[in-house]
């Protein structure tokens, strides 16, 4: 009777343990399925960093297509975003395969992670042992996806998804100090360059002095500009950055995503601010240039912002 007891006990112990984690697993897919939910798009990069070279055995465009398979709308990140995307990179994940280890085997896991580089949820670890890794990573992919292929997406958006994450704005002392600063700066260059072209007076006596002829400057040195000494570099496709609207200005970020810069608006249209540096960003003639001012010299360098 004392066994019989004891048996029956370890089967409702059992029976109980079994239905409490299927109530933490039902709770965790809800709590993933809600989060995932809030985002509209997916970004999935060219290439991976477990791989070399760009869509390696073909593995990001098949981690595009399967997410486009299995409902949702995915990009590459260097493609051309949908208006709201390019106004509110926060409305998408950004996808990244991790390798794991595994002897003999090739494990796969699909993150995907908000603007801001923080995890919203993570696939199944997917695993294969075959051996040629072309077939091997497709497989190991293709079943990490089973975790995406069960849910069932439906975008729902979100007051954290739909509105940019905010930078805290500088005072509005900082703000006219900066003002200030720039504007004294420009002030002590225009000064210099009018010294330059005042004489030098000395106490010598005076000397006769041969008048020249004036010199007569031809078309082609008017027409020849005077160059501010810049250091102005052509950026590639790669060094594309988007502008997010923030309290008094805007954030700037890479495709990474990060934050590349703070935007501080100013009194001047199309003119801003660079939170804690001495730089101005500026549109002129449609294009986007950034001028800093380290203390010896002036550089100006063109930006590929989308706002």
């Amino acid at each position: 009777m004392y066994i019989y007891i004891l048996k029956l006990n370890s089967l409702e112990m059992k029976k109980s343990l079994l239905i409490v984690l299927a109530i933490l697993l039902l709770q965790f897919k809800l709590s993933a399925q809600e989060n995932i939910n809030n985002y509209k798009y997916v970004i999935v990069p060219t290439s991976y960093d477990f791989l070399e070279g760009q869509d390696r055995y073909q593995l990001n465009s098949l981690t595009k297509f399967l997410f486009n398979k299995y409902g949702f709308t995915a990009f590459f990140q260097n493609e051309d975003f949908p208006q709201d995307l390019r106004n509110n990179r926060c409305l998408a994940m950004f996808v990244n395969v991790e390798k794991e280890k595994g002897f003999l085997r090739t494990k796969l896991r699909i993150d995907l992670l908000d603007c801001n580089g923080n995890l919203v949820t993570s696939s199944r670890v997917g695993s294969t042992n075959e051996k040629e890794f072309d077939k091997a990573y497709n497989l190991a992919l293709r079943d990490a996806f089973e975790t995406f292929q069960h849910i069932d997406y439906s975008y729902q958006p979100s007051k954290t998804t739909v509105a940019s994450t905010a930078v805290e704005p500088a005072a509005s002392e900082n703000l006219v100090e900066k003002e200030k600063e720039i504007e004294r700066l420009q002030d002590e260059l225009k000064s210099l360059k009018e010294e330059k072209k005042e004489p030098v007076k000395t106490n010598e006596v005076p000397v006769a002095v041969v008048k020249e002829e004036p010199k007569i400057e031809t078309k082609a040195e008017e027409a020849k500009p005077k160059v501010i000494e810049a250091n102005i570099e052509v950026k590639e496709a790669s060094d594309l950055l988007y502008a997010q609207p923030i309290a008094n200005g805007f954030q700037v970020v890479d495709l990474t995503p990060k934050i590349v810069m703070v935007l501080l608006e100013t009194a001047k249209t199309d003119t801003f601010l660079v939170k804690d540096d001495n730089a101005i960003v500026y549109k002129e003639n449609g294009l986007w240039y950034l001028s800093r001012n380290d203390g010896s010299k002036v550089s100006i360098e063109p930006l590929n912002i989308k706002f």
